[in-house]
């Protein structure tokens, strides 16, 4: 989540997306009917995945994104907060309908805490590409490939082969640690980009844990377990892809659709589309400076290369050079 080498892709950044025939790509998914009856499966199989991502480490396996897919979906996570600051989390496992508090703030109870605005959201992570739109579900994994493979690429510019090719950023001097009283750094411990989308930062870490695992530990006090553990990676992140993170909403709310911006929203240039998802991702340093962001352009392309082999069209906005970062 973080601005990585300077690589230079020439491209068009409105999301046109030159359509592939279905019959020339077995990415398509014809018998996709609806909802209830679709599964991941069936929108991606382990053949399409490895052409997909010819030069991957064999650490991410199509069996270890299918596991990851498996097990969020039966998580539902209850974020509820009081005033920006005040959390109190509850995980439910679908599968027996236990419903755990994971998480509730020290003045959640408070008096004067209870005066502040309140808000709720539910995340339901059995949604990652699971609409009864087999097109929304197209784009959206293409979004989801294209912000991986610029995290984890280690190739030559233009290919479009080099993605998931790193489990961590190259660079493991920067600890990414920050002040966090509810998911405090371990002593000795480093939070750099490690996974797909490269998880980063303390806080970060003790949040995916909480919601993958019920359990903030987990992952704060053995960070390294997103290396060892291809299954985890992809979970924590899918985990970081549906999650709303303090205003900023989910990258899966976006780029469904399913998020509408208010008129305060558009004045900043935040309108729906994959230009969005890259402001989530690394907006303060890729947005908002133009349209010639190396890193900007290079996410683009790699969703316009995912969009093409899905048969798939975006005519959104795809570039996010003239939208403010979110703070």
């Amino acid at each position: 989540m973080r601005q990585k080498g300077v690589k230079i892709i020439a491209v068009v950044l409105i999301c046109l997306g030159a359509v592939f025939p279905a019959s020339a790509s077995e990415l398509n998914n014809p018998g996709y009917k609806n909802a209830a009856e679709a599964s991941f499966p069936s929108l991606l199989s382990a053949a399409a995945f490895n052409k997909l991502f010819p030069l991957r480490s064999k650490f991410y396996t199509y069996a270890s994104l299918m596991k990851a897919v498996q097990n969020l979906a039966q998580l539902k996570v209850q974020v509820e907060k009081r005033g920006p600051f005040i959390y109190k989390i509850t995980r439910t496992d679908q599968r027996t309908g236990k419903k755990t508090v994971v998480r509730q703030d020290k003045d959640w109870n408070e008096s004067w805490a209870q005066q502040k605005e309140y808000t709720t959201i539910t995340i339901d992570y059995s949604q990652f590409c699971n609409s009864a739109d087999p097109k929304t579900n197209q784009k959206e994994l293409a979004a989801f490939f294209a912000q991986a493979a610029h995290e984890t690429r280690d190739g030559a510019d233009g290919q479009f082969n080099d993605g998931l090719m790193l489990k961590r950023e190259l660079d493991t001097t920067n600890a990414y640690l920050a002040v966090n009283v509810v998911y405090p750094a371990v002593p000795g411990k480093k939070y750099y980009g490690r996974g797909p989308l490269q998880l980063s930062y303390n806080g970060n870490y003790g949040f995916a844990s909480d919601c993958i695992f019920g359990d903030k530990n987990k992952l704060l006090s053995d960070p390294d377990l997103i290396l060892r553990d291809p299954v985890v990676a992809f979970e924590t992140a899918l985990y970081f892809w549906m999650t709303p993170q303090g205003i900023k909403p989910s990258a899966h709310e976006v780029i469904t659709g399913k998020w509408k911006p208010s008129a305060a929203d558009q004045a900043k240039g935040w309108v729906a589309g994959f230009g969005l998802v890259t402001n989530i991702i690394n907006g303060a340093i890729e947005c908002n400076h133009g349209e010639n962001v190396a890193a900007m352009k290079n996410r683009t392309a790699y969703y316009q290369h995912y969009l093409r082999s899905f048969g798939a069209t975006d005519v959104r906005k795809c570039s996010c050079g003239s939208m403010q970062p979110f703070p």
